[in-house]
């Protein structure tokens, strides 16, 4: 077909990596987004994503993000300052939770170096803390954060700079297959390619309607509390988080880029919705759903949420990636959702889609993102 030999709709964390890795190896590529490069509307920006090497939700993913950190750190020579910072990372939670045992899991059988801390010595060690004595901690000394809206311009700048197309503020209205490739229709005009991949994050279900079962996009907010004590929520003292208690699942960040302790939680409030109509305001149900854990475990940071931000989870029903041939279409590769938890691995999964494109298989273990486990509802 005439055109390019890929394009690939939506260009998020997953997308930007996924046309850098194309383009890097020759691949005529078009990149299409409809909003502007690191928007707010989807599930890529926020000043600041967790990254982690102790994987409390698989420990299958560990061989993944250690190649992720590789390309992470690769992506960022030359620049000013890094887009990966570490500050060490703690699991925290009752000794038979899924987060602490899911993490110590991880760290055993991938021989990662960590420590397991009483709640006494997670607060003696970081002051920021008061956890209740029942929580238990694994410390691993590797994971940090990313800077999210800078990794996708890294990737992208890369991308045109080997050659790619970028079409932004272009909205995509279909992918078809057709005759020995695809065709995208877009408000712009159509555009012909060997091969499709989708990364649309949670519009994925407009562009693969056959995916709108399995997916269930869901509303997040986060917010950012004033400190009393800046120098128990600096980078260099406090560690990224994930946080199971009784009051539910969070995650959190060192002051860094904006004033404030940055705090999110798992299923914020459990609403499914669509992004081109979910309620993009923070209402005062949804600052008391984050205070009530910034007042049991972060006292010192529990002063005025200073700002805030919606974005979205796209939950998968056992909240793992998807990374296979459409069934109806194999000309088009569906990439992600990521269930939340995604950004972190957008590095190697670019990798992962040239891989499957240029040469139709990868020697990274993607068996559990295969569409096939949900065979039979």
């Amino acid at each position: 077909m005439a055109g390019y030999d890929v394009i690939v709709v939506g260009l998020g964390g997953m997308g930007s990596a996924a046309i850098r890795h194309l383009a890097g190896r020759g691949q005529r590529v078009l990149g299409i987004e409809q909003f502007s490069p690191g928007h707010d509307r989807g599930s890529s920006h926020g000043l600041t994503r967790i990254i982690r090497l102790a994987y409390f939700e698989d420990p299958s993913y560990v061989p993944l993000l250690r190649r992720a950190y590789e390309l992470w750190r690769q992506l960022e020579r030359g620049l000013d300052e890094p887009l990966l910072h570490v500050t060490g990372g703690l699991d925290v939670g009752p000794a038979d939770g899924v987060v602490f045992a899911g993490s110590l899991r991880s760290c055993r059988e991938h021989g990662l170096p960590h420590e397991v801390l009483e709640a006494q010595d997670l607060t003696r060690r970081f002051p920021g803390w008061r956890p209740s004595p029942e929580l238990t901690a694994v410390w691993q000394p590797d994971a940090g954060f990313l800077t999210p809206e800078r990794c996708i311009a890294r990737h992208l700048a890369e991308a045109q700079a080997a050659g790619a197309s970028v079409m932004t503020d272009t909205r995509v209205l279909a992918v078809e297959p057709r005759a020995g490739g695809v065709r995208v229709r877009t408000d712009r005009g159509s555009f012909e390619a060997g091969q499709a991949i989708l990364t649309a994050g949670p519009w994925m279900s407009d562009l693969a309607p056959a995916l709108a079962p399995l997916l269930s996009p869901e509303r997040q907010v986060l917010g950012w509390f004033g400190i009393a004590d800046a120098a128990q929520f600096a980078p260099t003292a406090f560690p990224v988080f994930v946080l199971e208690a009784a009051e539910g699942t969070y995650y959190g960040f060192p002051e860094y880029g904006v004033p404030g302790f940055k705090i999110g939680k798992y299923h914020h409030r459990f609403e499914r919705v669509h992004p081109d109509s979910m309620d993009r305001q923070v209402h005062a149900e949804d600052e008391a759903a984050l205070r009530v854990a910034t007042t049991r475990y972060f006292p010192t940071a529990n002063g005025p949420m200073l700002s805030q931000a919606t974005c979205l989870f796209t939950n998968t029903p056992d909240e793992h990636f998807i990374v296979d041939r459409s069934p109806e279409a194999p000309e088009i590769l569906l990439v992600s959702p990521c269930s939340g938890h995604g950004f972190k691995f957008s590095s190697v999964i670019g990798e992962i889609c040239a891989d499957l494109v240029t040469r139709g298989r990868t020697a990274h273990d993607i068996g559990l993102f295969s569409l096939a486990r949900f065979a039979g509802g």
